[in-house]
């Protein structure tokens, strides 16, 4: 018996049990035992087949990712694959849960598989700036042909188990209760039948078609142009699969292999697996560990039924939570609950949720106009208009409602968390919950702990988050908290080289090419000029175009004039406003030139926010503000976040051309001491996460 995979002969099948807990990741001593119990299994007269199952909650969840980019330990996944390749019996992989990576390459080496109903099998390696790299790329269009296998593997995307087997990825569906009695009666059957050994990677019949359709790839290449731009594994992918079709099986797998290679050594891979992990860590708060008990939220109260309250509600009602939503008025309520129903009754009519699940998440929702109404909600978050004295005056109200031992959450984005709870009797269980616009759909939550906040009510909060589907990142009391703190740089910057004369098309080109969604200037046109600027005290460029009535989008003309499109396109009204609010306000014209320097400019005072941060203990580790700004911001994910991707151009460098730009535009280019220290000792944010 090996300590992670174990076997017995029941009615002539070798019964292979892996047990590598949580999810049986394959790492080296999984692929060792299973190894050793294959050579057993295969020399032993009175196996006549083998089956695979896996203990615990699933079967084999993937790869172990620490391993990637280093040396691998014999025997590596593509080794066991070509060993059951080899086999001289059939194998049969019974699998439930989920079977995802080489989990699911394994099992596509195997003769056989008969999944649970409720499994599901997926190749998410691309997730991971990766392909999968033993064999399921030259496997899967041997099943399925080149289309469906495209899609399959560029997509990450899990495949339930009777997609699986219409597609012929799985050969039985069995219940899950009894998954291990009927893979065993499946492989008993395969024996009698004769014991045929058939192998994928022997198939073409899928792919024939496919050789005489070379514009196939290309033509996915070029539909798909923007979903994969700047990720670099997608196009691998594609020329992968392409190598399936047009060579043999190993001459296929040798030009997988190699891909596989570029990859993982790529800077992208890197940082979309430091996201994957920082994900993972961010829960993690040093001083509240598994003894701090949690408290159980069963109702929750939400204030404000406006878009951000009503997206709030949401989360809530996803996770079967019934929220009790007030507002100050009918009208402004029944425009919330009729915002909430328009969204899932949207989401319905693409198929993604049924009527009757619409209806049972509204059948949760019990609207109010009075604050009372709250006095027995485990958990209140108040959405309301970002203001100290509003939010107080509610604080305060809240006090005297809510139950004892009731966590009252703020929804503010920047507001002092502090003073809103020294408007209670109880601070220590008030919290910062700063969900992101649309709330429904952002996955950040910034859980904010005030100066009292209470350790159950952190614990709490961080673990409600992942009940409703969210990434919370711990950060402490300061104005903006981390993601709105970190990114403010950026637009006060992308300003301010603007009135210097820096065109604002080369601006936001910059910010595209370099990978966010848009720049700055075609976000603040798409949130709405009136909307952003509202609050202005001195004459602007903003302020000036929302004067003649350039709003945004919505008009047809913000900084940039619209097609019926909605493209952006240069304005001559827009440059002749910004010369005139430069003019006004004493700038001198001296616009930055080339686009590395524009980059400088914008994102290198984001990475000195960032250490200013992590320096104060706002932020627990550098990976915690990366993912803020990742999935706050949507900060490209294939550059890691901003302190990866400094750690990638390197401190030293930044920290030279900060003193540079200080020298030019004054102490705001400062180098923050934390960042000026790594820099000195040759050392990275990676080193302190």
């Amino acid at each position: 018996m090996n300590q992670t995979a174990s076997s017995v002969v029941t009615d002539g099948i070798a019964l292979i049990t892996l047990d590598n807990p949580p999810v049986n990741a394959l790492s080296a001593p999984l692929r060792q035992a299973l190894q050793s119990e294959l050579d057993r299994a295969f020399r032993d007269d009175q196996a006549h087949a083998i089956m695979l199952i896996c203990a615990g909650r699933t079967f084999i969840a993937g790869a172990a990712i620490t391993e990637f980019g280093q040396p691998w330990q014999s025997p590596s996944l593509p080794d066991l694959c070509a060993m059951l390749d080899a086999a001289p019996k059939p194998v049969i992989a019974a699998i439930h849960g989920t079977a995802l990576g080489g989990g699911f390459e394994l099992a596509l080496a195997c003769h056989y598989r008969v999944v649970a109903e409720s499994a599901r099998g997926g190749l998410p390696e691309v997730n991971h700036g990766l392909l999968p790299g033993a064999g399921g790329t030259q496997r899967v269009p041997r099943v399925v042909g080149a289309k469906a296998a495209l899609d399959i593997v560029t997509s990450g995307r899990q495949i339930k188990a009777k997609e699986a087997l219409s597609l012929g990825l799985v050969d039985a569906i069995a219940d899950d209760p009894s998954l291990q009695s009927e893979a065993l009666a499946f492989a008993r059957r395969v024996v009698a039948d004769g014991a045929a050994k058939p192998r994928i990677k022997d198939r073409t019949d899928a792919i024939e078609g496919d050789r005489n359709a070379p514009d196939l790839f290309t033509t996915f290449a070029t539909t798909n142009a923007r979903r994969f731009k700047g990720f670099p594994a997608p196009g691998a992918i594609i020329e992968a699969v392409q190598a399936a079709v047009m060579l043999d099986f190993d001459d296929g797998l040798a030009k997988e292999t190699a891909l596989f290679e570029q990859l993982v050594a790529s800077p992208e891979s890197a940082a979309q697996r430091h996201v994957f992990f920082a994900e993972r860590e961010a829960a993690r708060v040093p001083d509240i560990g598994p003894e701090t008990t949690a408290i159980d939220i069963a109702a929750v109260g939400v204030i404000g039924a406006g878009t951000m309250g009503g997206g709030i509600t949401m989360n809530f009602l996803n996770a079967g939570i019934p929220v009790t939503l007030v507002e100050t008025s009918q009208e402004a309520l029944d425009r919330g609950i009729a915002t909430i129903r328009r969204n899932y009754e949207a989401t319905a009519s693409k198929g993604r949720m049924t009527g009757q699940q619409v209806e049972q998440r509204m059948a949760l929702i019990s609207p109010s106009l009075e604050l009372g109404a709250l006095a027995h909600a485990d958990l209140v978050i108040e959405a309301v208009y970002e203001s100290m004295d509003v939010k107080t005056d509610i604080f305060a109200r809240l006090d005297r409602i809510a139950k004892p031992g009731a966590i009252l959450a703020s929804n503010t984005s920047f507001l002092n968390l502090d003073r809103i709870a020294a408007a209670t009797s109880r601070p220590e269980w008030v919290v910062g919950l700063h969900f992101f616009s649309p709330a429904n759909v952002m996955r950040l939550l910034e859980v904010v702990r005030g100066a009292a906040t209470a350790k159950p009510v952190v614990a709490t909060a961080m673990r409600l988050a992942k009940r409703i589907g969210k990434v919370a990142v711990l950060s402490g009391v300061c104005d903006g908290f981390i993601a709105n703190r970190l990114l403010a740089p950026r637009g006060t910057q992308a300003e301010a080289m603007m009135l210097e004369g820096t065109p604002i098309e080369a601006i936001d080109r910059v910010l595209v090419d370099y990978g966010f969604a848009m720049g700055h200037f075609q976000m603040m046109d798409l949130v709405g000029l009136d909307v952003i600027g509202r609050n202005a005290t001195e004459r602007t460029v903003m302020g000036d175009l929302v004067a003649a009535g350039r709003l945004g989008q919505k008009r047809g003309a913000g900084y940039y004039d619209y097609d019926e499109k909605r493209r952006p396109h240069a304005s001559d009204l827009t440059a002749t406003l910004i010369s005139e609010v430069a003019a006004a306000g004493s700038v001198a014209h001296s616009p930055t030139v080339g686009d590395e320097a524009i980059l400088a400019r914008l994102l290198y005072p984001v990475v000195n926010e960032g250490a200013r941060i992590l320096e104060e203990g706002i932020a627990l580790r550098a990976s915690d503000i990366d993912i803020a700004a990742v999935l706050g911001y949507n900060w490209p994910v294939y550059r890691g976040g901003p302190l990866f991707w400094a750690d990638q151009v390197g401190l030293g460098k930044i920290v030279a051309d900060m003193r540079r730009l200080e020298a030019l535009h004054g102490e705001t280019f400062r180098p923050a001491p934390l960042l000026v220290r790594l820099a000195e000792g040759g050392k990275r944010f990676g080193d302190r996460s």
